[in-house]
């Protein structure tokens, strides 16, 4: 059997993180996750997943990401219920995260904190280009960040160090 869910996705709010009677750091978040099509209006509509995080992935998570950061999470869906206060039988679908990865430069993390933007379907990147981490070639300082960007240096990789 396989259960594996991999989502890429911005969060709607910022990560509720709380703990277990036994002090095990828990996350729960809500991931809002674009669909590839468009609807009749020509506007695309998003999925809000609901996901939980634990140990001490959650309280890096919580400390790292924040409402509208872009997100990829691997995990698995898993479904419980409870009783709730009615006496009714509630049912709930989330993802429980395996492993998480921060798509955007910190630097645009931090840029969207304290600007408030929560532009879940869209890169608010200033040089106007969906790609967050391209750089705009006005700018010196962007060069620094792009670990992939061209110093004009040749690159020295001998024959043992490549794997095929």
């Amino acid at each position: 059997m396989i259960n594996r869910a991999v989502l890429t996705g911005r969060l709607t709010r910022d990560v509720d993180l709380r703990y277990t009677q036994s002090g095990t750091a828990v996350g729960t978040f809500t991931l809002a996750v674009d669909r590839q099509f468009t609807n009749q209006q020509g506007e695309r509509e998003a999925d809000f997943i609901n996901c939980v995080i634990w140990r001490k992935s959650a309280e890096n998570f919580a400390n790292f990401v924040h409402k509208g950061s872009l997100v990829g999470i691997d995990g698995r869906i898993q479904t419980r219920n409870y009783e709730n206060q009615q006496g009714q039988r509630v049912y709930v679908t989330e993802v429980v995260v395996d492993s998480f990865t921060l798509l955007e430069p910190r630097s645009q993390r931090d840029n969207q904190q304290g600007s408030g933007n929560n532009n879940f379907g869209q890169a608010s990147q200033s040089n106007g280009n969906n790609n967050p981490f391209e750089t705009s070639n006005n700018s010196n300082n962007n060069s620094a960040m792009d670990p992939f960007a061209n110093s004009g240096d040749p690159i020295d990789i001998s024959d043992d160090d490549l794997p095929f």
